[in-house]
């Protein structure tokens, strides 16, 4: 049987007036998340560099289950598992949401570790001999260069994030692949409908990429 497909610019080009719903869905669960995710990893990877082992062990464990383990997994448990255990449900946002929290908090938590951990311990060590208490030192000195230090690869986590958002699609979230399904469900033009949705995720990290690379020659990241 001869079957010849011919791409359709025009269903491609009409399908952007309704995946750009989406948009603000993907925005608003990806930064959301991350700034959950930010608290959550500076408490634990700073508990991760901590000398107690109580507060490494917990750590350690919430690192490795949540890097562990993959993100469609984590937002299935969160929409569908922990209903039945609090009793009550959790709408799709929320869960997106508190996934993209979750799953990005453990690999923050390793940025921060790696951020604090490469600032020289003589800075530490100059910082207490002229009087600076610990928590001083930690604040003043330490924080502000392993912050610096971070950023790339916190841009580069947000962008993960983002992306991660796609697969969110199968709690019924309203983000882009979404908008994209129910587009292609009256339309029939996946191929044309997905490729749009590629290019508006794709226009969305690049955006943030240009951010991030004027900060880099700003010289306000890094170093």
């Amino acid at each position: 049987m001869d079957v010849t497909f011919q791409f359709d610019w025009a269903a491609a080009f009409s399908s952007i007036p309704h995946l750009l719903p989406g948009i603000p869905w993907t925005l608003l669960i990806s930064f959301g998340g991350l700034a959950i995710g930010f608290v959550i990893g500076i408490i634990f990877g700073l508990m991760r560099i901590s000398p107690l082992f109580w507060l490494r062990l917990p750590a350690i464990f919430y690192i490795e289950v949540f890097r562990g383990t993959p993100i469609l997994v984590q937002v299935l448990f969160i929409f569908y598992g922990l209903p039945q255990i609090l009793g009550e449900p959790i709408n799709a946002l929320t869960a997106g949401i508190a996934a993209i929290a979750v799953n990005s908090g453990a690999y923050i938590s390793e940025v921060v570790r790696g951020g604090v951990q490469s600032i020289e311990r003589g800075q530490r060590e100059a910082s207490l001999s002229l009087g600076l208490s610990r928590t001083q030192a930690f604040r003043y000195v330490i924080w502000p260069q392993a912050l610096r230090r971070m950023i790339p690869p916190l841009g580069n986590q947000a962008i993960i994030s983002i992306k991660d958002t796609s697969l969110f699609s199968v709690i019924g979230v309203g983000e882009l692949v979404r908008q994209g399904q129910i587009y292609i469900a009256t339309t029939f033009t996946a191929m044309e409908v997905y490729l749009m949705v590629a290019l508006l995720y794709l226009a969305i990290t690049w955006t943030l990429s240009i951010l991030l690379r004027q900060l880099e020659r700003r010289g306000l990241v890094g170093q």
